[in-house]
């Protein structure tokens, strides 16, 4: 195993499980901030999660990218790539919007929404996982 595969396949995982975390516990927890701390509370939990989550996507995609280019073209590794854009785009059309709202304050439907549209990133991070894992075998 290349490098740059083990540090794809770390960077891969680090995001299923942050993924699987906002899911279970920190998108959850959002319902238990009060009304009128829910403002701030937002607000710093946008900037502290974008702080691990921006270098972690900046090296998932530069990494699948390289290795791609470098000739990785096994089915489950091209399929994990694929997976890529869904999340992307399941963060633009749900979550970035969602958050925006978020932010002029507490909305417990919007918070719910936030939630069940987030199983799609959950799944398909964790289908990437799985398949770039698959890719060693």
């Amino acid at each position: 195993m290349t490098l740059l595969f083990s540090i794809h396949l770390a960077v891969t995982w680090m995001l299923v499980g942050l993924i699987w975390v906002v899911q279970i516990l920190v998108y959850p927890q959002f319902r238990r901030v009060a009304p009128a701390e829910f403002k701030d509370y937002h607000l710093a939990h946008c900037f502290r999660i974008g702080l691990i989550v921006a270098p972690l996507l900046f090296a998932e995609i530069a990494t699948s990218a390289w290795l791609f280019y470098a000739g990785q073209r096994t089915l489950p590794f091209v399929i994990s790539i694929g997976l890529i854009p869904l999340v992307w785009l399941c963060t633009a059309v749900f979550q970035a919007p969602i958050h925006t709202r978020l932010m002029r304050g507490f909305d417990a439907p919007l918070i719910r929404h936030l939630i069940l549209t987030n199983w799609i990133r959950t799944l398909a991070w964790t289908a990437r996982g799985i398949l770039v894992s698959f890719t060693l075998l």
